[in-house]
């Protein structure tokens, strides 16, 4: 639950940082911040994002919103500086959560950004509707857990929990790979362009669709690139090798299967979930856990895995020895799934509609 008269500090007061302020700020928190540039610290508290300058030592939350390179030694500044729950934002997970060794840390990624750029572009509904993936890990606190998702999901952010390793594997996929495709598109077109004067004024709705990332600032990319090299590399090995396929499709007049393809694409396009049911569509999922390393991270993760979306969690625990209950908040139209894989792996849940 979020702290009464609650306080952050944010480092890092850019698109993301300085959005993550106005949103808190507009819900009553007090928010001060971090950052190398004093006259961005000083254009934060002139558009009200900021209360004040510097870490705040009665903070409940940090937030490390720094290039992805940074984020390590910014996550151990904060810790040492303040009791807070700390967080980060970055693109990659697996080399900032082996980098930092504190229970009060939960690595976080907000899967949401803006062609516009820097504090100037900061929105206090930039979150809102985006996917922000969790990534717990055996020694997360689960009490610093809830809180960092209590107050994502309060920002209107819809959480999801997987493994560091998985996250940067699926992002490769869905956000680092789409980003470079798009670059080297739209420089294939430039190039392109130079030969065939007006190319550029051909671009149609499609195009300008396709390419709309590449126009995000190149800044952070280098360092995301190299963060997650391995599963980047695979995933453009991958896209090649469809990429072949439709070739080959193409030059061999090979109508019925660049059909097969093409409808392929279009049902997996149209079949991409869609955020939120209504209050009375829910269902509480009742596990019952013992207070161990890992517990948490295990039934969160495993939601993923089996695609089932939490939409709250609450943690009650046992009067009586180390024991406590984790209620979930799911779709209940996906309760029995879950329950299924949680009773695969171990656990005795139990579930009510609240509808």
């Amino acid at each position: 639950m979020t702290p009464s008269n609650p306080r952050a500090t944010i480092v890092g007061i850019g698109l993301i940082g300085g959005s993550l302020a106005l949103a808190l700020r507009e819900r009553g928190w007090r928010v001060s911040a971090v950052d190398p540039e004093p006259v961005r610290l000083a254009r934060a508290q002139e558009l009200g994002a900021i209360d004040a300058e510097g870490f705040d030592p009665e903070a409940d939350v940090v937030f490390v919103a720094t290039p992805v390179g940074q984020i390590p030694s910014a996550v151990a500044e904060a810790l040492a500086a303040t009791d807070a729950v700390v967080t980060d934002v970055g693109g990659v997970k697996a080399t900032v959560v082996d980098a930092v060794d504190s229970a009060r840390f939960v690595g976080g990624h907000p899967m949401a950004g803006s062609e516009q750029e820097g504090l100037e572009g900061a929105s206090a509904d930039l979150f809102d509707g985006a996917v922000w993936v969790l990534t717990p890990v055996e020694d997360t606190d689960p009490e610093a857990f809830t809180l960092v998702r209590s107050i994502v999901t309060s920002l209107g952010a819809e959480v999801v929990e997987v493994a560091p390793e998985r996250h940067d594997q699926l992002v490769a996929v869905v956000s680092h790979v789409p980003h470079l495709t798009a670059a080297a598109l739209m420089s294939l077109a430039a190039g392109r362009a130079e030969e065939q004067a007006g190319l550029l004024r051909l671009a149609a709705g499609g195009f300008r669709d396709m390419t709309r990332i590449a126009s995000g600032h190149p800044g952070i990319w280098p360092d995301v690139c190299v963060a997650n090299r391995h599963a980047i590399v695979g995933a453009v090995d991958d896209l090649v090798t469809a990429l072949g396929g439709l070739r080959d499709r193409i030059d061999n007049e090979d109508r019925l299967g660049l059909f097969e393809i093409l409808a392929d694409a279009r049902a997996a396009r149209n079949s991409l979930p869609t955020r939120a049911v209504r209050p009375g569509d829910l269902a509480e999922v009742r596990v019952p856990i013992t207070d161990r390393p890992g517990e948490l991270a295990t039934i969160t993760t495993l939601s993923t895995e089996v695609e089932v979306n939490i939409y709250d969690i609450e943690i009650d625990h046992s009067a009586e020895g180390p024991k406590g209950v984790l209620v979930l908040i799911v779709d209940a139209r996906l309760a029995e799934r879950l329950v299924g894989g949680l009773m695969a792996n171990g656990y005795r849940p139990s579930w009510n509609p609240l509808g």
